[in-house]
């Protein structure tokens, strides 16, 4: 196999931007706030724009391709990560998700977590992650009557690079000014408990039955070890989603992994990924699907990637203890 990339999937939002534009040509007409760039949900299906497999749907490569593609350790016919770009010209409304229990038995999904990387902080760009030390649940359901939810929001500025992890449960909002790579679960489920008088249908009762208001979000500022020609940090690590940043100088020797499949999303600069059988390049913006097949390869260029997956959280920490064990 190869490393495979997909045809970006662009929606139209009514809080969306033109801004995919400094690193894309080919954005459709109108205010595109979502580009679904990995991608295999009845919403919204990924096709093979590479290779053999060009013009394949995501779910039939899934099907034919199964344990070469996924890994041995990625059972069912799901593929369970999501990866978008969103570019946020006015605020999202404040939501909550739900977890994969809640999500099974109510609405027949899976629940979602996901991680947020800002690529892009233009002026006043902010976050809202979680609530204000001290909000109430009373209060929070008061607030939400009232119409004055923003006032309980831990609303933060943001920066270039900054990393936040969204378990399900934690209220939040993307905020004007942003762009990110959110890599979630499989899930496209939304409760929208604020929606700036908009008029966009919300979901309270659910979202009071999901909303977990003892959950932080604080900025990840992960564990970085530094190798010969490229630095590595690991920023994130549940069993849902591992994150990790490749700051890529010279290039990375990597392996593929027989039990999982990787994604590399490019997040700054550009270069190439290398194995046996040639090349794909790879640039700002990019997102690429490494089969747990494919054996060897080498990121090499000026860049910095994103490399996401589901995890054996067991081997993750044992490989971050490696670097320090001297024993």
């Amino acid at each position: 196999m190869y490393p495979i990339k997909f045809e970006n999937l662009y929606y139209d939002k009514i809080w969306g931007g033109r801004d995919l534009e400094l690193f894309r040509s080919n954005l459709p007409e109108g205010k595109i706030g979502e580009s679904w760039d990995i991608a295999c949900h009845k919403n919204g299906m990924g096709i093979v724009k590479n290779g053999e497999f060009k013009g394949t749907r995501f779910d039939d490569l899934v099907k034919a391709q199964g344990d070469k593609l996924l890994g041995t350790k990625i059972k069912g016919n799901r593929f369970p990560l999501l990866v978008k770009l969103i570019n946020a010209r006015e605020k999202l409304s404040i939501q909550v998700h739900p977890d994969d229990i809640y999500a099974k038995e109510v609405e027949n999904d899976s629940g979602k977590t996901e991680v947020w990387y800002v690529i892009e902080a233009f002026e006043g760009a902010s976050l809202i992650v979680g609530t204000k030390d001290g909000c109430s649940i009373d209060e929070f359901k008061k607030a939400i009557n009232n119409g004055n939810l923003e006032k309980y929001m831990n609303r933060i500025p943001v920066k270039k690079g900054d990393v936040y992890f969204i378990k399900s449960g934690l209220v939040h909002a993307i905020c004007e000014g942003v762009i990110l790579a959110e890599i979630q679960q499989n899930s496209d489920i939304t409760y929208r408990v604020y929606d700036y008088g908009r008029g966009r249908k919300l979901h309270i009762n659910k979202a009071l039955d999901v909303v977990n208001l003892k959950l932080k979000g604080n900025r990840s500022r992960g564990i970085s070890i530094k190798k010969d020609g490229y630095k590595k940090t690991y920023l994130c690590l549940s069993t849902e989603i591992s994150l990790e940043l490749y700051d890529i100088q010279i290039e990375a020797v990597e392996k593929s992994d027989r039990e999982r499949f990787y994604i590399f999303t490019c997040v700054d600069g550009k270069g190439k990924i290398v194995y046996s059988g040639g090349f794909e390049d790879i640039f700002k913006g990019d997102s690429v699907l490494i089969p747990a097949s494919l054996g060897e390869y080498r990121l090499k260029g000026n860049m910095k990637l994103l490399k996401s997956y589901v995890p054996d959280c067991n081997k993750v920490e044992n490989s971050i203890l490696d670097e320090i064990r001297k024993f």
